[in-house]
């Protein structure tokens, strides 16, 4: 399974024949040629060749270098190449991955037709909806330009061939490396939290499989995400976890990361059979718990099944009403679909009318703050903040004001009018003391001329 080369919009050949596993040139809406002047061709076939050409020269040199063979033909008539071991261990080099994280050679591939891994491929494509670089079609005639424009004007994908894996070990026991017998292994894995996607799964189906066996990876799935183990911090946490990155759980609510189920109407089953058909076999792991307080479902422990067809995601993408969560009567985007809408309303209802309710008590007890406020005695002023502070209770009573009942303009003026009195009292006493010295003087001098009278 892997990515198709003909999806590289805004990249290089080289960028996008990196990650393949399995590479063959699709049919579909144009954008693979990076001048868009393909559409000028007046047959399909020569459209096709015209837009496939850059792609199917760099998968012809990676052949050249060992780095892929050849994978037989599909059904179609249409030619595979596959990485090889160095073809992965060159990607997972550029990708920055681990080789695990590679997958590998689809088994069979040629001998089948590839038709899975070409339905992998698609759905990654129509995922993605990469966008052509329109500095590549600035000299190009007009009819080219406009498909350009129309393609960079449609809605966004999600990620970058780089925020996709296939092949994912799922290990319900051993390790990541070397998963035990019986666990499950994901056809993709995205991550794109920047799209708003932390983690999602991806299983393709040809309608080819019968529901039972499609339904019994849902249980693998569920034995994965209740695998329990010690991350690096000491703590317990599920296994997934430990390696991918995801929003904590809110509100006590632990749902597990969502799978997107792609069929594809290759096979003799008919895709609307198969979804209600693997929705009734998997009530049990997807099915929540009606919360009649905040009007929504809750799905603690459980799975977030969301399924659509091939041909609605490439009409659609990701953006559009083509994704059906069981559980659900109507279509939704992807986004919405994986999400709990309700229950997102129902928790932003609470914080608001938390919000409300503490602002509510902040003015309350304000108020009742500013009723205990105290008045200065002189002047009729509230006190300060700072003010009624620092003449609060405390224990060291040579640190209190002066003057409490008075605000801090009013005590400095009492302090000033005090220190004043104070002054004019020493100068009064200080007078005092040198008219009874003047005094005393004086009436000593005045006794010593009568003793002198008597003597003589």
């Amino acid at each position: 399974m892997g990515k198709s080369t003909n999806s590289t919009h805004g990249q290089t050949p080289s960028e996008g024949i990196r990650e393949v596993k399995t590479v063959r040139c699709p049919p579909g809406p144009p954008g693979g040629h990076l001048t868009y002047r393909h559409i000028l061709e007046p047959t399909a076939a020569k459209q096709k060749e015209a837009r496939t050409a850059s792609h199917r020269a760099a998968v012809n040199d990676l052949r050249r270098h060992g780095l892929a063979v050849d994978g037989g033909r599909t059904r179609g008539g249409e030619e595979t190449r596959l990485l090889t071991k160095d073809g992965l261990a060159a990607a997972a080099i550029d990708l920055d991955r681990e080789m695990e994280e590679m997958g590998g050679m689809p088994k069979s591939a040629g001998c089948s037709g590839a038709s899975h891994p070409m339905t992998v491929n698609e759905t990654v494509i129509a995922l993605i909806r990469p966008k052509p670089n329109m500095d590549k079609v600035v000299r190009e005639p007009a009819e080219a330009v406009a498909a350009a424009r129309a393609a960079v004007d449609a809605p966004d994908g999600i990620g970058t061939l780089a925020s996709y894996a296939t092949e994912v070990a799922l290990p319900v026991k051993g390790t990541w490396r070397n998963p035990a017998i019986g666990s499950a292994r994901a056809d993709v894995g995205l991550t794109a939290p920047e799209a708003g996607v932390p983690l999602l799964f991806i299983e393709v189906d040809n309608c080819t499989e019968e529901a039972v066996l499609i339904a019994r990876k849902f249980d693998k799935y569920a034995r994965f995400f209740q695998r329990q183990e010690k991350d690096t911090d000491g703590i317990e946490k599920p296994l997934w976890r430990t390696r991918w990155s995801a929003p904590a759980s809110d509100e006590y609510e632990r749902v597990h990361p969502p799978v997107l189920l792609v069929f594809h109407q290759v096979g003799r089953r008919s895709a609307r059979n198969q979804m209600a058909r693997v929705a009734d076999l998997t009530r049990h792991h997807w099915q929540g718990r009606w919360h009649p307080e905040g009007g929504y479902h809750s799905y603690d422990r459980c799975i977030p099944i969301v399924v659509t067809t091939l041909e609605e995601l490439r009409e659609h993408g990701p953006a559009g009403p083509a994704f059906w969560r069981f559980g659900r009567d109507h279509r939704q985007p992807l986004l919405d679909a994986i999400g709990n809408g309700r229950r997102d309303a129902y928790l932003a209802r609470r914080h608001q009318a938390a919000r409300q309710g503490q602002r509510r008590r902040a003015e309350r007890e304000a108020a009742q703050r500013e009723a205990r406020r105290p008045v200065c005695k002189d002047c009729g002023q509230k006190f300060t903040d700072n003010r009624w502070e620092a003449i609060g209770c405390t224990r060291d009573w040579r640190k209190r004001p002066s003057h409490p009942h008075l605000c801090e303009n009013c005590q400095d003026r009492a302090v000033a009018a005090e220190q004043q009195a104070e002054a004019d009292e020493r100068e009064r006493q200080e007078q005092e003391r040198l008219r009874q010295e003047a005094e005393e003087q004086a009436a000593a001098q005045k006794a010593g001329g009568w003793l002198s009278r008597f003597r003589t």
